[in-house]
């Protein structure tokens, strides 16, 4: 006997020690911990941040025209002599044999505000993509508290499955004595052992939705491995308020979409005056400085020159006008948009505070179910215990109990969830 105690002392080492790390491999999380994750790690989130931080380096790129532009040149030409450029279009036909370096530069004067309103346009997008980024983090916020609360809930149903297999196993074993002694008869224990299969069902339908849940948890989260946790518990939320018209006006304010609509829309009206500036002249600086060592005779060893050009449109084929009646109607649509997203925030606030308020009237509800199927399962297990009760009444009263502890535990972070969305309604998650 002595050879095989040390392999078997190994293996319950073993076994000992796989149980000692799953249950360090539980770690624990908080709502606001998840919340902490998901807005550091989400892909969304980060992508949103890349795009505002590419419409900032577009203001940047509108804003440049303000500076002057410096540009280094070399040119080096050769000639036959006497000969002159022909054709090509209209230019200085002389090639004169020379290698220079200098630099130009230029400078625009003014046009008349057109450049201003393009880069408070440019300006007002990159406004509504930092709304987008807030925007998108409120989505992510939204995603991962309906997973916390989703998780917690599948685990309060899988605790009331396993209270119910344990109730029923009791009742098979006492039924199951009873018929034994002649007390009960087999259609007793049949029905016992089916109410027991039953309620292995449901264990195990609660046991995949728990993986299934924080496998949505840690999606939400940002990540692509599928983690268990040991959830935190919330306290309920407040009582919702008792009329929604000031929902909607705090949605209206706080709503980082509809923030961003606006800036869509004001952007579009500032680049429809800027499009109406084209028709404006510019006037823009222009100069060159240089130096030129090796020349054909007569030139200079160094030059420079300076310039104003003035430009003034006078006709396109209509390619302004229909420019400016492109942007104008762009703006109008915008403006559309901003008031169909108003009307669609003011009817999902709405609904959202309904489902709150449902929500917590179902709370009582759910609790005043749950006391009347306890007492109910109670008189039952005494009808039957002194034979005047069937089985099928008391397994009807077992069933009852069962879906009020799973409405009573559901209900609960129903409530939890239907707050959190009405809070992404009125953009208070964010």
């Amino acid at each position: 006997m002595s050879m095989y105690r040390m392999p078997i002392g190994i293996a319950l080492l073993c076994l000992v020690a796989h149980s000692a790390l799953a249950q360090v491999a539980v770690m624990p999380l908080s709502l606001r911990e998840a919340e902490r994750r998901a807005t550091e790690n989400h892909p969304q989130v980060r992508a949103a941040e890349y795009s505002a931080q590419a419409a900032d380096e577009a203001v940047r790129q509108a804003r440049s025209v303000y500076f002057p532009s410096v540009s280094l040149s070399l040119t080096g030409a050769q000639a036959e002599s006497g000969s002159r450029i022909a054709a090509g279009g209209l230019n200085n036909p002389v090639i004169l044999d020379r290698l220079a370096a200098g630099f130009s530069v230029g400078q625009l004067l003014t046009d008349f505000g057109r450049t201003r309103a393009l880069v408070q346009s440019v300006d007002l997008r990159a406004d509504m993509q930092r709304e987008a980024v807030i925007s998108r983090r409120a989505d992510v916020l939204l995603q991962v508290d309906r997973a916390y609360f989703q998780a917690l809930r599948a685990q309060a149903v899988e605790r009331v499955a396993e209270a119910t297999v344990k109730a029923r196993e009791l009742v098979v074993d006492q039924v199951t004595a009873l018929a034994a002694s002649g007390l009960k008869s087999g259609l007793d224990v049949s029905f016992a052992k089916v109410n027991l299969s039953e309620a292995q069902i449901l264990l195990v339908q609660a046991r995949n939705d728990v993986q299934a849940a924080f496998t949505t948890l840690s999606a939400a989260m940002g990540s692509s491995q599928s983690t268990s946790y040991e959830l935190a518990d919330e306290p309920l939320p407040p009582t919702p308020p008792p009329d929604a018209a000031g929902l909607i006006a705090q949605a209206m304010r706080e709503r980082p979409d509809v923030s961003a609509e606006r800036f869509a829309e004001q952007a579009a009206l500032r680049f429809a005056d800027a499009e109406r500036d084209l028709w404006l002249p510019s006037i823009s600086l222009v100069g060159a400085m240089g130096v030129s060592p090796y020349r054909q005779l007569g030139l200079t060893p160094r030059y420079s020159a300076v310039g104003v050009n003035v430009s003034v449109p006078v006709s396109n084929g209509g390619l302004l006008n229909a420019r400016r009646a492109e942007a104008n109607l762009r703006a109008t649509a915008e403006q559309q948009r901003l008031r169909d997203l108003e009307n669609l925030v003011a009817r999902d606030v709405r609904t959202a505070w309904l489902d709150v308020q449902a929500s917590f009237r179902r709370l009582d509800l759910a609790e005043q179910l749950r006391a009347n199927a306890a007492d109910a399962a109670d008189l039952a297990q005494a009808r039957y215990d002194i034979g005047l009760g069937s089985i099928v009444e008391l397994s009807q009263a077992e069933l009852n109990l069962t879906r009020a502890d799973i409405e009573r535990a559901t209900s609960r972070y129903d409530y939890h969830i239907r707050t959190s969305v009405l809070r992404f309604q009125t953009g208070e998650l964010k």
